[in-house]
């Protein structure tokens, strides 16, 4: 997997991640550093569809 791909993928998840906590803030937290640390509940499938529309070039 090439860098430039990797890192659209990481923006991807952590964008995610970081929306579903600001819009549940009662069920998810999310800690972005060096690493990402997330607590709670995710919605897996707005995450899936995030990376799948990342890796075929959406927004």
């Amino acid at each position: 997997m090439s860098n430039m791909l990797e890192e659209k993928l990481r923006e991807a998840i952590i964008g995610e991640m970081k929306r579903q906590a600001a819009n549940r803030p009662e069920l998810l937290r999310v800690h972005d550093a060096e690493d990402l640390t997330v607590h709670g509940s995710i919605d897996l499938d707005a995450l899936v569809m995030v990376i799948a529309g990342s890796v075929a070039g959406g927004p």
